[in-house]
């Protein structure tokens, strides 16, 4: 994998960039669908890619290892082969999921011992087990397996569990190099910075992920609970250290405006079920704020979702789109969360024309006050 730095800001830490894979180029910054259990919910795999122009997508270890299986999806020749999309994926290590669980769930040295959601049988995710799924399911970016902390955990509890992650981190890297790729490309792993809501723990495991040499760096254990101020700080805190010609992913994140509060911090990488969860339930997000489409101001109007055009959804009405969802229409899930994630993809896509243009932060401040609009 390998990662050009394009053009970077002097009055913003916002950068374009160019990141290669084995599966094709992605441009960042960059928004990945996510596809938990090998689709993105509700999507087809040809309007992925034509429609909301999707360059990446998420897999995650959790959901695949459970179901369908790793024998499935090795006999089909990893992930790629068996969900027919030949572009990059990622695959997040199954932390954040473990991590939700709760009382289902028990964490030791060795690792994560815990419940199946499914059906109540009992598994172990250690780093090294970790690492060799995500060998199977073939994601091109593969992550380490980490504790992702609520955000009001305190100090104590915040600094015992960022070791915990430390030292897996080394057992993850340690399995990793000594075991190949199953299907004759490369793979990178990821590690994650953590540190819950503390600078000073952020910028002890922004150092010791920085010893590894790593294709990429991943900020996780945000957005769960803190603050989109607190949120904002740790981003700027880990991104001032992470290496300038490295990729940088922050986990989970999030809103419209967060992601371009996040690029303006220097990240080029993001997920969230955001646009896909929000859409089945009728909220849209367009280039001129936020639409609840349940909403009876809609049901006679009949103007495209975004005048703007942002998205394959223009030639469906607001007033069309309403009575699909009033009515529970599976085709309406299907438009909205369709829109959402085209709306995404334009949203990086605009602010890496805007970086490179050099009037990304002038955008971003006018897109912003849009965005937070409620039609």
């Amino acid at each position: 994998m390998n990662f050009e730095l394009k053009t970077s800001l002097k009055n913003s830490r916002a950068r374009a960039g160019l990141l290669t894979t084995a599966h094709g180029n992605i441009e960042t910054p960059i928004f990945m669908p996510v596809g938990t259990a090998g689709s993105v919910k509700g999507i087809h795999t040809r309007d992925l890619k034509e429609d909301i122009q999707a360059q990446i997508i998420l897999g995650n270890t959790y959901h695949l290892y459970l179901r369908p299986g790793l024998d499935v999806i090795e006999k089909a020749g990893g992930l790629h082969k068996f969900n027919r999309w030949d572009r990059p994926i990622l695959t997040d290590s199954g932390g954040y999921q473990v991590f939700s669980l709760g009382d289902i769930r028990k964490l030791s040295e060795e690792g994560a011992n815990f419940q199946s959601h499914i059906d109540g049988s009992y598994h172990l995710f250690t780093p090294e087990k970790v690492i060799d799924i995500q060998r199977t399911i073939g994601a091109d970016i593969v992550m380490a397996f980490d504790e992702c902390t609520p955000g009001d955990a305190d100090y104590n509890y915040a600094k015992k569990s960022m070791e915990l992650t430390q030292r897996w981190l080394e057992r993850c890297f340690i399995q990793f190099n000594k075991t190949k790729p199953k299907y004759g490309y490369s793979q990178s792993l990821f590690p994650i910075v953590q540190g819950n809501t503390f600078a000073e723990l952020r910028k002890i495991a922004v150092s010791h992920v920085k010893t590894f040499e790593a294709d990429g760096y991943a900020i996780g254990g945000l957005s769960v609970g803190e603050t989109e101020e607190i949120m904002y700080e740790m981003t700027e805190v880990a991104t001032a250290d992470l290496p300038e010609n490295k990729p940088r992913y922050l986990m989970g994140v999030g809103t419209p405006v967060n992601i371009l509060e996040s690029i303006d911090r220097g990240v080029d990488m993001f997920d969230c079920v955001m646009p896909t969860r929000n859409g089945r339930n009728g909220m849209l997000f367009t280039s001129e704020g936020t639409i609840n489409i349940r909403n009876k101001k809609w049901a006679n109007d009949h103007s495209f979702i975004d005048e703007n055009g942002t998205s394959f959804v223009d030639k469906y009405s607001k007033a069309y789109l309403r009575h699909l969802i009033i009515s529970n229409e599976m085709l309406g899930a299907q438009i909205a969360s369709q829109h959402n994630l085209a709306f995404y993809l334009w949203l990086v896509k605009t602010a890496r024309e805007k970086i490179i243009n050099g009037n990304f932060l002038s955008w971003k401040n006018e897109m912003i006050l849009k965005l937070k609009e409620r039609l």
